[in-house]
């Protein structure tokens, strides 16, 4: 792990294994509560450091870094598949968007900017000047999850620097190379030396130390909605931005292209596997088409490739762990049990679960309820627009949600009555674009990221007011 300005080891080590083969990959040191202390220290040293840069420093730092990232590519993808268990095709589409997200945080804190205020609209402030300036929060803690192990680290650490701060990054115990390699490439391109820690080891362990610090000004957490209110209950007074967990559903219409619909569906939910934040979960389709849409998606899902993430043509592989593996086939087993239609897929080999169809499945079953994180998809009758729009809004979560219509009223209604963070129209909620505006609400979370909005939320807003005198 990189802590205060050195590469070391730990007292004790953590393996990481291959999820689909159960392989070793390598190991990485289990961090201390005194390597806590030491990242933190040093990075308060590396928040001074990076406050010194000027946005035209920041700017080039972040540059190198990203021609230095362009080079890596291949090797990062290769990373990511080895220790997080996607298919290769899928982590070089990961890794590949990494050097042009380091560029448009850089290009996002170049202009970083306030603004003048009209004091002088106020009684007796004629002779006044005011505006506002933005200035780096200092120690930025980034805690990231397994899913995207390098583009949900690069969404948190990218935009930090480019805003001046310092950052203690602490990605997920199961995915933690990917992280290092990315803090490699940083030092690399020149980024001072305590300006990034990366420490590795269990979240339960160390989060509380990270989050509670008053040395933190600012806490960027993806990761479960239960973790996520741990966070929150210790961190004191901080700005937080949490991504929290979901169940995103997805609305078909009577009038829709249920080709087009079956075949975004087929993917939006089982691309890594199902895991993935605005992955389908639920699709909720008007009655008179609901047996046509069905026969349009199953085969589709039965056709998606299983198998060795490295080998050519696989679409789907492992989940992160068995015991994860063991829980999505348990939950798609109630739902069976409960009443519901398995239509194809519910069987497990490891950590290897069947892409699924679940027909059937009532609103309030935990598969259509609560985050599955797997590569299944509930579908569920409804009798118009209106109850599918109740539907949708009937959860704790509203990260992101999609319908399909030909309609244009139809389809500016649900974007304002949905309350999801993302609303896509004729496509589903698997959909981001790394320069949009991207968080939850209700228990999806707070804050945004996208490097304009990470940068906003990782600075803090002060007024300067300029008084005459004479």
């Amino acid at each position: 792990m990189y802590v205060a300005g050195e590469w070391r080891a730990g007292e004790a080590e953590d393996v990481v294994t291959n999820p689909y083969s159960g392989d070793v990959v390598d190991t990485v040191p289990r961090a201390s509560a005194a390597d806590v202390e030491a990242a933190l220290r040093a990075a308060v040293d590396g928040a001074a450091a990076m406050r010194r840069l000027s946005a035209h420093e920041r700017h080039a730092l972040l540059e190198r870094a990203a021609v230095l990232t362009a080079g890596a590519v291949e090797a990062l993808a290769r990373t990511i598949s080895a220790e997080e268990g996607k298919p290769l095709a899928e982590a070089r589409g990961e890794a590949s968007r990494i050097p042009d997200l380091i560029r448009l945080a850089a290009a996002e804190g170049a202009r970083m900017h306030g603004e003048t205020i009209p004091v002088d609209a106020a009684p007796n402030a004629g002779d006044k000047l005011a505006f506002t300036l933005r200035q780096p929060c200092g120690v930025v803690v980034a805690v990231t999850p397994f899913n995207y192990p390098a583009l949900l680290v690069g969404h948190k650490l990218y935009p930090a620097l480019a805003a001046g701060n310092a950052v203690v990054l602490k990605p997920a115990g199961r995915t933690p190379l990917t992280a290092l390699k990315l803090t490699q490439l940083l030092l690399e391109a020149g980024v001072p030396p305590n300006a990034v820690q990366c420490i590795t080891g269990s979240g339960g362990e160390l989060g509380a130390a990270l989050c509670a610090d008053e040395r933190v000004r600012k806490i960027s957490f993806t990761g479960s909605s239960a973790v996520g209110r741990r966070i929150a209950a210790v961190a004191g007074v901080k700005k937080l931005s949490l991504e929290l967990g979901a169940s995103c559903p997805v609305v078909v219409l009577a009038d829709a292209d249920l080709e087009q619909t079956a075949a975004a569906t087929a993917t939006g939910g089982y691309v890594n596997a199902g895991q993935v934040c605005i992955s389908v979960q639920r699709v909720i389709v008007e009655r008179s088409v609901y047996a046509d849409f069905l026969d349009a998606l199953v085969p589709r899902v039965e056709s998606i490739a299983v198998g060795d993430p490295f080998a050519e043509g696989t679409q789907l592989s492992a989940l992160i762990s068995e015991r994860e593996a063991e829980r999505v086939e348990e939950t798609i087993g109630a739902a069976v049990g409960a009443g519901a239609r398995l239509l194809t897929g519910g069987g497990r080999s490891g950590a290897v679960v069947e892409p699924t169809v679940v027909a059937d499945v009532d609103p309030g079953d935990a598969l259509s309820r609560e985050e599955l994180f797997g590569p299944a998809v509930a579908v569920t009758p409804a009798a118009d627009v209106d109850e599918a729009i109740a539907l949708a809004n009937d959860g704790p979560y509203g990260l992101g949600a999609g319908v399909f219509t030909s309609n244009v009223t139809s389809a500016l209604r649900f974007a304002r009555a949905v309350d999801c963070g993302s609303i896509q129209i004729n496509w589903t909620p698997l959909w981001r674009a790394d320069l949009m505006p991207y968080g939850g609400l209700k228990a999806s979370g707070v804050g945004k990221e996208g490097p304009r909005y990470a940068i906003e939320e990782m600075t803090e807003l002060k007024t300067v007011v300029f008084h005459g005198v004479g």
